[in-house]
Formats: structure tokens, sequence, C-alpha cells
């Protein structure tokens, strides 16, 4: 079983994301468990997507304490308790136009792959909205699910502009592809 966290601010998109991908992941035939905790349930407070995803039922039924992988919307957000998630094996994807040696400078210990969501949603017409792109960026890490089912499961479910959104989430998986191509050469 993998388990996964999708940690963002009220107001960024975080629960929506952990939707897109519980529902991506669902169309390409896994065993889904996604809920969410809201923090102070008003815009700007913590808001947290907990998805565990396996090929057989999942009967677990309790937070996620260690996370095979973190999707940080917000790079403020990664310490304490997000952090106490984090094996020394765990992706941690962050939306931050800041690169990646700059996080290994103040996160030693840590595998961050940084993506600038902002930039990427500008890019194709979504203004402030980054969850496609951090989306398409945290599918490519993770290597599932394909940007394939990711992209019809964004032109099916997101609220508008589904093709930027598609746009978005490619550019995002092409940016992390090339930051794993970079550091593997």
């Amino acid at each position: 079983m993998l388990q996964y966290i999708i940690q963002g601010r009220g107001g960024q998109g975080a629960q929506t994301a952990g939707n897109l991908l519980a529902r991506a992941f669902f169309a390409a035939g896994s065993q889904v468990q996604s809920f969410a905790t809201y923090g102070g349930a008003r815009r700007g407070t913590p808001v947290s997507s907990f998805i565990r995803v396996d090929d057989k039922p999942i009967r677990v039924r309790c937070d996620i304490e260690q996370a095979d992988a973190i999707l940080c919307f917000d790079a403020s957000l990664l310490e304490g308790r997000l952090l106490a998630a984090a094996r020394t094996d765990t992706l941690i994807v962050v939306n931050s136009a800041r690169t990646p040696e700059q996080f290994a400078a103040t996160l030693p210990g840590y595998r961050v792959l940084p993506v600038d969501g902002l930039r990427i949603a500008r890019h194709n017409g979504l203004g402030r909205i980054v969850n496609s792109a951090l989306l398409g960026a945290f599918a490519r890490a993770i290597e599932a699910p394909t940007i394939d089912i990711l992209s019809a499961t964004l032109a099916a479910e997101a609220p508008k502009h589904g093709d930027r959104n598609v746009a978005a989430c490619r550019e995002g998986y092409d940016f992390i592809d090339a930051q794993l191509c970079r550091a593997v050469a």
C-alpha cells in the first residue's frame, strides 16, 4: 500500500487536487482511500488531503503517519508535523521557484523536488490556480497514475478550463521529468 499526503493552505486547491488524484488512481484500476483535514476551515489555514492506494481493498482507517510521498502547495509548510511524516526515502514535491540545491541546503536529509507551479499556472492562463501543474509534477515524481489517465481525469472533472488544466498538468509532469533526468545524468 502506498500513502500520500497533500498539504496546502485553504483556498490553494489542495483538497481538489487530492480528490482528482484519488479519482485518477481509481480510473487506473487501483483501490483508493481518500480523506482530508481542514485545520481552521478558512482560507489560508493548513489543509491536508490523505490518499492510500493499493491493488487490494484498503482496510486501515487511521491517519497517515509515514508518507511514501508528499505534495506541498506552500514551501512554508515544510516543517514540524509535515516533515515528521517524511522518512528518509519519502519524496517531497513542493510548489516553489527555489532550486533542488537550495532545498538540500535548508532541508538536509530530505529528497525535495521543487516545481514552480505558479509560473506554470500563469503560463497556461490559470492565474494562481496551481493544483493541475502540481498534480502533473507529483504524478511524474511517484510514477503513477499515468499522465494520460491523469489528463483524462482532469478534462472530465476540472470545474473550469479543462484544456488549460490539462496543459498545466502536462507541463508540470514534463518539468519534473526533466529534473529527474538531469539528476540521473
